[in-house]
């Protein structure tokens, strides 16, 4: 990654704000990568923040968020969302404080979260903003349980691959953002048993001691399908997806008559140079009834407040645990997505941008 000084036109009208010319580092992608990404995928860029216009806001981000879909950005090719342009800063969720406002309903000193991650100031359309009650939980459980990654759970588990009274539940990248909150979810919504799937000794004992998993696999540690056959020797109800390749296989070869899988995530094959093979017993699903359904978050964001309801009272009465890999500084995050990607977080991957 290299570092450049880059100078916008001075900022005007400071005098609306009170605000004096900031510079702010932030992120930009590179080059576009073949297979996995290096530290030369991205530059460290310095700018200067401009005042903002009428309806926008400038926010000190905080925190921000690292996941595995901004690597499917990074390719330039058609997908559910636009790749990210190259000598651009990234993109992503993020939370900060408003420090200049030309926007009636977000004022100055509001905590927001917000899409424009990967640098330490950011000007926003205020309506694309969302102002955060950091009353209730901690500004960055917005990027993590209360944010888009709960979420994710909670849709999957309810409505995509729905859990049932007395399920056997298994879960995929368990150890992650995501499988960290599905387990204990799917716990909450009647499952008899959750399985989770962990790469590592650490992990998996950790999804048992801290995030409710009745099983554990390690799948570095022998034969996925074995492991999951012993941990669930009468097969599985529900499955949430986040790997793909092997996980996805054995969760089919596992299911009983009219299972549910929500097809969450790749992370296996995000990486791959070559198209990836589809699992080679995928026929069983017609002959088990089983549904596989696709699901992309942003189409859920209508759970987002009963979600945040159920959820923030959870964390608050301890039944809901969560954990945060975290990373400081701007220039940090790149080494913390390349971590995410190689599974080095236990929870929420995030970067804290105001330590």
């Amino acid at each position: 990654m290299s570092n450049q000084v880059n100078h916008t036109s001075p900022a005007t009208a400071a005098s609306t704000t009170g605000r004096a010319n900031t510079v702010s580092g932030e992120i930009r992608l590179a080059a576009r990568p073949v297979g996995a990404p290096t530290t030369d995928t991205f530059d460290l860029v310095r700018t200067d923040v401009p005042e903002p216009a009428e309806g926008e806001i400038v926010v000190r981000n905080t925190w921000m968020s690292v996941d595995p879909y901004m690597r499917g950005r990074m390719d330039d090719l058609p997908s559910y969302i636009p790749p990210f342009p190259l000598g651009a800063a990234l993109e992503g969720s993020a939370v900060g404080v408003v420090v200049a406002s030309r926007s009636d309903g977000v004022p100055v000193g509001a905590t927001v979260s917000h899409f424009l991650g990967w640098r330490e100031h950011a000007v926003v359309n205020a309506a694309a903003a969302t102002v955060i009650d950091t009353t209730i939980a901690p500004a960055q459980a917005y990027l993590g349980a209360l944010g888009t990654t709960g979420l994710t759970a909670y849709a999957a588990l309810t409505r995509v691959a729905p859990v049932r009274e007395g399920d056997v539940v298994f879960i995929s990248a368990a150890a992650g953002a995501v499988g960290s909150v599905a387990g204990q979810l799917a716990r909450k919504l009647g499952a008899s048993k959750v399985i989770g799937s962990a790469g590592g000794p650490q992990k998996a004992k950790k999804l048992v001691t801290d995030f409710g998993y009745d099983a554990a696999i390690d799948y570095r540690a022998g034969s996925l399908e074995e492991q999951l056959s012993q941990a669930a020797p009468e097969g599985i109800d529900a499955y949430l997806d986040s790997v793909g390749g092997d996980h996805l296989r054995a969760a089919i070869g596992a299911m009983r008559t009219g299972g549910r899988i929500a097809l969450v995530g790749a992370i296996s094959q995000y990486n791959a140079t070559v198209p990836a093979a589809g699992p080679d017993n995928l026929f069983q699903a017609a002959a088990k009834e089983l549904t596989l359904r696709g699901m992309l978050v942003s189409s859920y964001f209508d759970l987002f407040p009963e979600w945040i309801g159920r959820a923030a009272g959870w964390l608050a009465d301890g039944t809901l645990r969560t954990e945060e890999t975290v990373f400081e500084g701007i220039d940090q995050a790149p080494a913390a997505f390349l971590g995410m990607m190689r599974g080095a977080n236990t929870g929420k991957m995030l970067v804290r941008l105001d330590a």
